[in-house]
């Protein structure tokens, strides 16, 4: 089985056929989907998708898109939410320079204050990081984010940005993006990590893998990101499926 560490499930994208759709994991090789949040306003849905299925976990956080709007007000709600049982980690937070889409100051502050929270509540962080290497280094290594751990979503950074990254007890996760033939870091840095380091992922509805690429992802097709990590580290599939499922589990406390 494997681990999809994030997924947007909540995404109108899945109007239409949320139910079928999640009903067809277990048969297809999905043991457990972690549903990442980008907007406080999105907490009731995941809650329910966390209640109605047995293998999806949740988080609660604002994504630097939203980073604008976010409110003071939101931090109690995050903390309300993460009382919840299957609420396991504080994101997706962090930087986007890539659409600029909040003030890049406001980002910064939101992001580091989450971080604080995560620690404070004593859950993992799930990191957004496009286009923003060094200031979301600059971020973590500044809010001590070793204490309380975390993954970083999509990873796009070098190899040596991963030996800091692991160095602090974090995870990296490997989704679509893998596949594409000009993904020339994300294989190197899947080459360099080790094996209990690694989580699989999807980011559904966006980045579906070769040779979906274009269509609406979803946790199905996992499978291909997950034949080319045993590709590029010359293991077995099975091992892989499992070292990353049990991973996943140790990463969010499953």
């Amino acid at each position: 089985m494997l681990f999809d560490t994030h997924a947007h499930y909540n995404d109108e994208k899945f109007a239409e056929d949320r139910d079928e759709v999640l009903g067809s994991m277990t048969k297809n090789g999905i043991g457990l989907i972690m549903n990442a949040c980008s907007d406080v306003s999105e907490i009731p849905d995941i809650i329910g998708l966390c209640e109605k299925y047995d293998f999806i976990y949740g988080a609660a956080g604002v994504h630097p898109h939203e980073a604008e709007k976010m409110a003071d007000r939101d931090f109690d709600t995050l903390k309300k939410t993460a009382d919840h049982p299957k609420i396991k980690a504080i994101g997706e937070i962090g930087l986007d320079y890539y659409y600029d889409l909040s003030d890049r100051e406001i980002q910064k502050k939101r992001f580091a204050e989450q971080v604080e929270l995560a620690k404070e509540l004593g859950l993992p962080v799930i990191i957004h990081d496009r286009d923003a290497h060094k200031d979301t280094m600059d971020i973590l290594r500044a809010c001590g984010v070793r204490d309380c751990g975390g993954v970083f979503h999509c990873y796009a950074g070098s190899v040596d940005m991963a030996r800091e990254i692991l160095d602090w007890g974090m995870y990296i996760a490997f989704g679509g993006s893998l596949t594409f033939k000009k993904s020339v870091r994300p294989k190197e840095v899947a080459a360099y990590a080790p094996l209990d380091r690694i989580v699989t992922e999807t980011d559904a509805p966006y980045l579906a893998p070769e040779p979906q690429r274009g269509r609406r992802n979803d946790s199905r097709y996992m499978h291909f990101a997950a034949a080319e990590l045993a590709r590029i580290k010359g293991l077995a599939y099975k091992e892989i499926e499992a070292a990353t499922y049990e991973n996943g589990k140790r990463l969010f406390g499953i």
